[in-house]
């Protein structure tokens, strides 16, 4: 379920957050992403945000499905960017294999740490066959609330990986690592992920 307190963050702040902007590196892990996806594929935007994502999705030819748990960040991502953003949390999207990629960028941090697998297990279904799934989170232990009070749990690659493996989804080999500044101005350590949904749908 999501955190209201985080949720409420985010109604408050969402065009702070809009004009931070989007650093080239995250321009550039959203470009890569894309080309792995058939041209025309439907994307899920989880966690949307403003909705520049989805926005750029649209523009190179994909299908996006922006969703946000913050009503503000929905209206800002239709108002500013035109993208058919809509109120869902993450237990609202079904496990039903529908989306060519899934592009979860700093979203499933806010997800509790015995609620995250099973979280990942029912995004994994929600896969096409060889569908993509990104994956950005924060790097550390444990879980906390920051200077704004949002809810975090922190990970390490190695968990995030053997969790992707258990949603039967294959990791790729690399991963890309830097630091950043978060909403409330203290710096954090960051980790992207690439993992890909068997070509053959697994039997139930």
């Amino acid at each position: 379920m999501a955190d209201r307190q985080t949720l409420g963050v985010y109604d408050r702040q969402s065009t702070i957050y809009m004009e931070r902007g989007v650093p080239g590196w995250e321009r550039r892990a959203l470009a890569g992403f894309l080309r792995r996806l058939p041209r025309g594929g439907r994307v899920l935007d989880l966690g949307c945000g403003p909705g520049h994502a989805s926005a750029a999705m649209a523009e190179a030819g994909f299908r996006p499905d922006p969703v946000d748990a913050s009503e503000g960040m929905v209206r800002l991502a239709r108002d500013r960017f035109g993208v058919p953003a809509r109120v869902a949390g993450f237990e609202d999207i079904p496990p039903d294999p529908v989306y060519a990629g899934i592009w979860a960028n700093f979203s499933l941090l806010h997800v509790g740490r015995d609620e995250l697998p099973a979280l990942m297990a029912r995004l994994g279904a929600a896969l096409l066959p060889g569908g993509w799934m990104h994956l950005g989170m924060k790097m550390g232990r444990g879980e906390a609330r920051d200077d704004l009070g949002r809810f975090y749990t922190y990970w390490s690659e190695v968990e995030l990986r053997r969790m992707l493996s258990d949603a039967r989804l294959l990791p790729e080999p690399e991963s890309l690592h830097g630091r950043g500044t978060g909403l409330d101005g203290t710096p954090f350590a960051w980790c992207l992920l690439s993992a890909r949904a068997p070509e053959v749908a697994a039997r139930s």
